[in-house]
């Protein structure tokens, strides 16, 4: 039998919140850009698409700041529909006894992971998850081409994402730190005593937070910390003096480490892309504005994305926006 709460269908012996599940009314378009495209001129068009391919590269990121299971739920996703186009694999669902309703909250749930980037809503940090059953996702799942093509991998990602993807554990179904809900801003014994610690670290020695995530380690009765900036420099020398230097501090009895190199491979990809944008930029402030990113996302350097900023403001009705 199906359960119901708050209007929204639920699986088989779970009573699910509505709140955790989208409703299957939300609509959903493929962006429509290709007239607009043709009309730029040649130029315009390689400085739209670079910027475009950095964007999606810095995506990534979002998805592996979200939640353990986001970025592989997103690869699934990805793969079973740039394989196959959804009209046909509906027709499959359909053979296999998934409902047009059951198909339609895959349907939403899959344009949800990417409009959040991730099963956590972006505004109020709140997941949801499909409103279909498991088991019939997993038929949907393997009947597709994607998984014919290639079953092992698609088994793989499966199997490291379907618990997670359901799970509505009280600590899973909000982010937040240890004990309070999911994050991978913070090492998982991370609490919130332990975040104002580092943040008070943080302010004395003029770093900024924006781009960091917190790692806890207890040895020998010793709390350490490792502070993790986001950049594809791994090491020092090619560091301007707007960059925070790699250091270690003795703080509150406590030892800090600050390191770099974060996401160093997913952010060379964005850098390269901004530095192919650079070839074709409009105007002079244009130029100014993307090797102002691209220090910031090669050093970590907040203070080089602040200026880049300054000259986004200043580039008055630019015919390709940011």
């Amino acid at each position: 039998t199906w359960g119901r709460k708050g209007g929204e269908r639920l699986q088989v012996g779970i009573m699910v919140d509505s709140h955790y599940v989208l409703p299957n009314d939300i609509g959903i378009a493929t962006l429509d850009c290709a007239e607009a495209f043709e009309l730029l001129s040649p130029e315009e068009k390689h400085y739209a698409h670079y910027l475009s391919r950095a964007c999606w590269y810095g995506g990534l990121v979002v998805l592996l700041q979200t939640s353990p299971e986001s970025p592989t739920i997103y690869v699934l996703l990805s793969r079973i529909f740039r394989t196959q186009d959804p009209s046909q694999l509906q027709e499959v669902a359909r053979s296999l006894g998934v409902t047009d309703e059951e198909y339609q909250a895959l349907l939403v749930y899959t344009a949800a992971i990417y409009a959040n980037m991730g099963n956590y809503k972006s505004f109020g940090d709140t997941k949801f998850v499909p409103s279909l059953p498991k088991e019939k996702l997993k038929k949907v799942v393997w009947a597709s081409q994607a998984f014919l093509q290639n079953p092992e991998e698609m088994e793989a990602l499966w199997e490291s994402c379907e618990k997670l993807m359901y799970s509505l554990e009280p600590l899973q179904k909000h982010l937040g730190l240890s004990g309070e809900g999911v994050s991978t801003y913070f090492s998982a014994n991370c609490s919130m005593e332990d975040a104002k610690l580092a943040q008070k670290l943080l302010d004395s020695q003029n770093i900024s937070a924006y781009n960091t995530r917190l790692f806890k380690t207890e040895t020998g009765g010793k709390t350490s910390y490792e502070v993790r900036l986001a950049s594809v420099l791994l090491d020092e020398p090619q560091l301007d003096e707007m960059s925070v230097k790699p250091k270690q501090f003795q703080f509150e009895g406590c030892t800090f480490t600050v390191t770099r190199g974060d996401y160093s491979p997913i952010l060379q990809r964005v850098v390269e892309n901004l530095q192919k944008a650079q070839q074709h930029t409009a105007r002079p402030v244009q130029t100014e504005m993307l090797e102002h990113y691209t220090t910031s996302f090669k050093q970590g350097s907040i203070p080089a994305h602040k200026e880049g900023s300054r000259c986004w403001i200043r580039d008055k009705s630019p015919i390709v926006e940011r």
